[in-house]
């Protein structure tokens, strides 16, 4: 199965670790996290400076303009904390 990100950017979804939400995840350590994965050339913003979510894959990180909650219901079922 396959992941559209937005922006005709379509990923394995095999490949995705995590899905998060920028607002909700936005703290100094996650800036710094962002900041190491861009100095690496491992980010791919194709939000269009309008990033609602990033997503880390095995490869690389990607800002995408697509709430973390749509990107889910696309991706469909994925296990949320003890759901397994």
């Amino acid at each position: 199965m396959f992941l559209h990100l937005g922006a005709n950017t379509v990923i394995p979804l095999r490949n995705v670790i995590a899905i998060f939400d920028l607002k909700i995840a936005a703290s100094a350590v996650t800036d710094q996290y962002i900041k190491n994965v861009k100095s690496s050339n491992k980010l791919i913003d194709i939000s269009e400076n309008s990033a609602k979510s990033f997503i880390i894959t095995d490869q690389n990180v990607y800002m995408s303009a697509i709430s973390s909650q749509t990107l889910k219901k696309r991706a469909g079922h994925i296990p949320v904390g003890d759901e397994e």
